[in-house]
């Protein structure tokens, strides 16, 4: 944030002495920053805590993933490793980092890897960066780890260059809170090579990465993106260090660029250059405004051109800084010396040349006082100025307020009044005191015009009655004649300055409300989720704040249509539709008080963003003929229309990515089943076909035994085929919705044993245990489906663990659910396909020794158990290799008593 210390010149900062503190109170974070996985930023963390353990530090592992590298391995022995808590998440044990074990040991330094991580569900914070705020606000010293590509920030920028969206991110204020940023930087032939090497990954998942992550493209952008974060990081801190010592810029570390603006139509040409000075010298830049006691004096259309330029200024990506103060030269050589400035551009000065005699111009002053910072000084052009918005304005002349006139004549009969009592025992030239007390009292309540009335009133009213000869407009002594006149100019300055000081007051009080109105606005649109809520909550603010009719209207099927309005209409003539159309197409204002197609009822102005025009605003009210608006009341709403522009494209961007994510499922799910259809109904069919062909053209002369194995190669392959179509249909109801269980109580043992009756073929090369408990309460399920999911967990049981390996099936009943659990002694489930193991056509990968799966039998287990009310986990067997999958049902409640039976 600019610094604008005005009244401490010399001083330090406040807020940098503020964070300072802070940052004396807390634990320091160092974060080792990297632009991909596998560049060594876990090795050099653990690196760092050996070194401060030789300096005698108390240094701790909170969770460091050493990922199978024998290096980082290496590193780990020695440190004092603080025992990771177990958190049971959905069947599975989880280890997290033991928090409140780290607080208890209380040591001087603690190592935490991956500072993105997710929690478990159960977990006193739900993500790891909370954790080590946490740690940090107790005093404890942390040292993390963490990519680029979780930065929030920076998340659709890495998504957009490797096409991969990370959903573990980190926000940036967790790295403006880091004491030390240390970025951990490898080339990218360097990070390839490490991953041929298998120093990253394992093979095979490296082998993937190298194809769709891991490109030299990617990594030398992500690159980029780290010593960018990196060096912003930086120099925010050196900023901070210049601000806490009072140090006056600029330090040329880094460059930073402002451009003073004013009321001339040339400003919009200076901030074009500054953008473009910014853009070569990959700089920040800022527009600063600095407004003056003249300020308050400017017309209109002056303002008019202030608030387009700031605002051209924010479309091409710089800031728009306002600024109150006393001079322009001085004002500007403050901020831009608080800020670290190092260019300045600034309009060459239009005044003839002879009022230099009476001062220099604001380029000459600010030349002398920038000292070391760079000053352009650009003549601008006129004609360069921005875009007309194409609207005529509502006029504001001012309306002749006879009560004010009235009270001022009355408080001028008060001071008359007052000045006749006194007049007893004061001198006459003090009664002069009296009548500029009214004067001020008219300036201060109504304005210049009441007080300047008041003023020529009462210095007719103090030479009428006080002055000799009295009771005549006459004055015969020259002392007097020069009172009058004293009078009437120290009036009439009292009154410009008192009046001038009120309107500042009361614009002050309509910017605050402006302000506050605005801020509720951008808090409202930032709080919705849905188009329908920002819409309605945009027209109900433009109505309310403009005292207009408001409608919405956005692009719909190559048109244009009403969406929402204030009060509801959605009903326009022709013209009205015309017009708004125009507006949308050419992305400028018409209708009503515009320059194209006036004859419409409303004004419509496009909704803009920095990419195109979203939408339309069309304005109505009761007043049927000329403008709508007054040039204070348009740049409203370029203020209201700008934030509503933005909330309508980050809603309609976010169901973009929707619909894209949701296209690219529906695209690998029809891959999915291409696939599956091609090879496991291909293949069945093809066995069954050479089967039966063989048998028509040598059934007389083969051997009985081999027409018997092909015999039973057609059965096994055609109840193959079966079960493939079977599951594709189950699918089929599962997400159609169609699916409808019809439950009864069952006893759980009866409906196992004939699923394993029925895998029996499937099982020849297996050993099979069950362990259910004659006792064990009956569940309310469907037999038929309940019997298909049991039999699918044991036809997978069976695709992966090894022949003579044994496949147990347990029952027991916990406090509220009949759990029953399929376990084998295969390989187990990878970790990174635990959540996906029951997504449709998703089949972990297998080696050659597996036979094919559809990748169905999982997902249809998951959509019969939740169709039947109950839950289905996998996880993987502890202290052993092997895959566990869970099914819990609710026990009934409505169970028959033996008695009520007979």
């Amino acid at each position: 944030m600019p610094d604008d210390n005005r009244d401490q010149a010399g001083r330090p900062s406040p807020d940098a002495l503020l964070e300072k503190a802070r940052a004396e109170t807390r634990g320091r974070l160092k974060i080792f920053l990297g632009a991909a996985p596998g560049v060594g930023k876990t090795y050099e963390m653990l690196i760092s805590g050996r070194a401060k353990i030789a300096d005698g530090l108390d240094v701790v592992i909170g969770v460091v993933e050493t990922h199978g590298r024998k290096e980082t391995e290496a590193l780990v022995a020695g440190f004092e490793i603080i025992p990771r808590v177990e958190i049971d998440y959905k069947g599975r044990a989880l280890e997290e980092m033991d928090l409140d074990g780290i607080l208890a040991r209380r040591p001087d330094l603690v190592l935490v890897d991956e500072l993105a991580h997710t929690n478990a569900e159960g977990s006193r914070h739900p993500k790891r960066y909370l954790d080590v705020k946490e740690l940090l606000d107790r005093g404890i010293d942390v040292y993390t780890t963490l990519n680029i590509q979780h930065v929030e920030s920076l998340n659709d920028v890495v998504s957009q260059i490797t096409r991969i969206r990370v959903r573990e991110t980190v926000p940036d204020s967790i790295i403006d809170l880091a004491d030390d940023v240390e970025i951990i930087d490898l080339t990218p032939d360097d990070l390839i090579k490490r991953l041929h090497d298998g120093k990253v990954y394992m093979p095979r998942t490296a082998e993937r990465a190298l194809t769709n992550y891991f490109t030299p493209g990617n990594l030398t952008a992500l690159r980029e993106l780290a010593l960018r974060k990196t060096a912003q990081r930086v120099d925010d801190q050196l900023l901070t260090h210049m601000q806490a010592h009072a140090i006056s810029g600029p330090w040329a570390a880094g460059e930073r660029v402002l451009v003073s603006i004013d009321h001339h139509p040339r400003s919009a040409s200076l901030v074009r250059y500054a953008a473009r000075i910014a853009s070569r010298l990959r700089a920040p830049w800022a527009a600063v405004y600095i407004e003056t006691n003249r300020s308050i004096n400017l017309s209109e259309a002056e303002r008019d051109t202030i608030a387009s330029t700031l605002r051209l200024a924010e479309q091409l990506g710089g800031e728009a800084i306002t600024i109150p103060g006393r001079e322009v030269a001085e004002e500007l050589v403050r901020h831009a010396s608080a800020n670290n400035v190092t260019h300045i551009v600034i309009g060459a000065p239009k005044k003839p040349t002879w009022r230099d005699w009476w001062g220099r111009s604001i380029t000459d002053e600010l030349i002398r006082k920038t000292g070391e910072i760079s000053v352009h000084v650009i003549s601008g052009n006129e004609k360069d100025g921005t875009t007309a918005r194409g609207i005529k304005a509502a006029a504001t002349a001012p309306q002749l307020d006879l009560k004010a006139y009235l009270l001022a004549t009355v408080y001028v009969a008060i001071a008359l009044g007052v000045s006749i009592v006194l007049d007893q025992v004061l001198d006459v030239r003090n009664l002069a005191l009296v009548f500029l007390m009214a004067v001020l009292t008219s300036a201060v309540l109504h304005g210049l015009r009441p007080a300047l009335y008041s003023c020529i009133l009462g210095a007719l009213s103090f030479n009428f009655f006080f002055l000799p000869p009295r009771y005549t407009l006459t004055i015969s002594d020259p002392e007097s004649v020069l009172a009058f006149f004293f009078f009437l100019g120290v009036a009439i300055i009292a009154s410009n300055l008192t009046a001038t000081v009120q309107r500042q007051a009361a614009a002050a009080r309509q910017r605050a409300r402006t302000t506050e109105d605005l801020y509720l606005f951008s808090k409202k649109l930032a709080g919705t989720g849905t188009l329908d809520d920002v819409l309605w909550a945009t027209a109900f603010q433009l109505a309310s704040m403009l005292k207009v009719r408001v409608v919405l209207l956005l692009p719909e099927e190559g048109s244009i249509a009403v969406k929402a309005g204030y009060p509801p209409d959605d009903t326009l003539d022709d013209a009205d539709i015309a017009a708004a159309r125009w507006a949308w197409e050419h992305n400028h204002a018409a209708g009503r008080g515009a320059d194209t197609l006036p004859g419409a009822k409303r004004l419509y102005v496009p909704l803009r963003t920095g990419r195109a025009a979203v939408g339309v605003i069309g304005l109505d009210s009761d007043r049927r003929d000329g403008p709508l608006l007054t040039p204070e009341q348009q740049r409203l709403l370029d203020a209201l229309a700008d934030q509503a522009a933005l909330a309508i494209e980050r809603v309609q961007l976010v169901a973009d990515v929707d619909r894209a994510r949701l296209a690219a499922e529906a695209d690998r799910l029809r891959s999915a089943l291409l696939t599956s259809i091609s090879h496991d109904l291909k293949t069945p069919l093809a066995a069954i076909l050479g089967a039966a062909g063989t048998l028509r053209d040598y059934f007389a002369s083969m051997p009985a035994e081999d027409r018997a194995d092909l015999l039973s190669t057609v059965v096994d392959e055609s109840e193959r085929l079966n079960r493939f179509i079977a599951n594709l249909l189950d699918m089929t109801k599962i997400e159609s919705g169609a699916m409808e269980p019809n439950s009864a109580l069952h006893y759980a043992g009866d409906i196992v044993g004939s699923a394993l009756a029925r895998a029996a073929k499937i099982l020849e090369h297996h050993k099979t245990e069950m362990s259910i408990p004659a006792e064990l309460p009956m569940v309310r399920v469907d037999p038929v489906l309940f019997e298909q999911v049991i039999f699918n967990l044991l036809d997978n049981a069976a695709k992966y663990a090894p022949e003579g390996s044994v496949i147990q099936i347990e029952g027991w009943a916990d406090a509220d659910n009949v759990v029953v659990q399929v376990s084998d002694e295969g390989p187990g489930i990878p970790p990174a396909d635990l959540d996906r193991i029951f997504d449709t056509f998703y089949r972990v990968r297998k080696g050659d020794r597996v036979r094919a799966g559809t990748g169905l039998g999982l997902s249809i287990c998951r959509g019969f158990i939740e169709a039947m009310g109950g839950t289905i986990t996998a996880g993987n067997r502890r202290g052993r290799p092997g895959a566990v999958f869970t099914i819990r049902l609710p026990k009934p409640t409505d169970i028959p008593k033996l008695d009520e039976l007979k």
